[in-house]
């Protein structure tokens, strides 16, 4: 749903993901949240030093540091 955060973990190589969005990107409203923060309680089935994250992916903030997310 609009205004949730979502992420993807493949367990195969060489595969694709597509997703449905509501809008065009915006890159004043992007934001990222740390996949791998416990508070989330996600049991991921992947290391983390074993992820492959975007440098921005890698950088994201725990769920805790955001602030608010809807203003």
């Amino acid at each position: 749903p609009a205004g949730f955060a979502h992420g993807f973990c493949t367990l195969v190589p060489n595969c694709m993901v597509a997703y449905k969005v509501s809008a065009y990107y915006s890159r004043e409203h992007d934001r990222s949240l740390a996949w791998d923060d416990p508070e989330l309680g996600i049991p991921w089935p992947v290391a983390a030093d074993a992820a492959v994250l975007s440098d921005k992916d890698r950088a994201a903030p725990r769920l805790a540091a955001l602030g608010p997310v809807f203003e």
